[in-house]
């Protein structure tokens, strides 16, 4: 079971990296209207998770590369939280209301545990 969400991960965050480049739009719009680099910081954190995923597909690098995913996608709750602070009900995208913004929060609370099962579950993970 481990190998398969292991590779599950792996295969979401390498498609996720990708689509920063496909969409950097898209992108750009979760970035915190206060963080001066929003360009660069969407080709940046399509890189590492790509890097991540990648990490992720060599058995070895299974430990590292969970806990590195974690450490990642925690990372982008500063997005999630700065998009709370802003929703309104009559945004009209349902990522920017409120519910749409927290459902964004526990969903990525879901990847933290996943990518958190897959550090400790790698061998030589806990």
């Amino acid at each position: 079971m481990h190998d398969i969400a292991a590779i599950a991960l792996a295969l979401f965050l390498i498609a996720v990296g990708a689509s920063h480049f496909l969409f950097p739009g898209y992108f750009r719009t979760l970035v915190p209207g206060w963080f001066p680099w929003a360009a660069p910081a969407v080709a940046a954190s399509g890189v590492a998770e790509i890097l991540v995923g990648a990490m992720l597909v060599v058995p070895g690098g299974r430990a590292a590369g969970g806990w590195a995913a974690a450490a990642l996608i925690t990372a982008y709750l500063a997005s999630h939280v700065d998009a709370l602070r802003h929703a309104r009900r009559d945004r009209p995208r349902l990522l920017d209301r409120p519910a749409g913004v927290v459902a964004r929060l526990v969903v990525n609370a879901a990847y933290i545990a996943w990518a958190v099962t897959v550090a400790l579950t790698a061998p030589g993970g806990s």
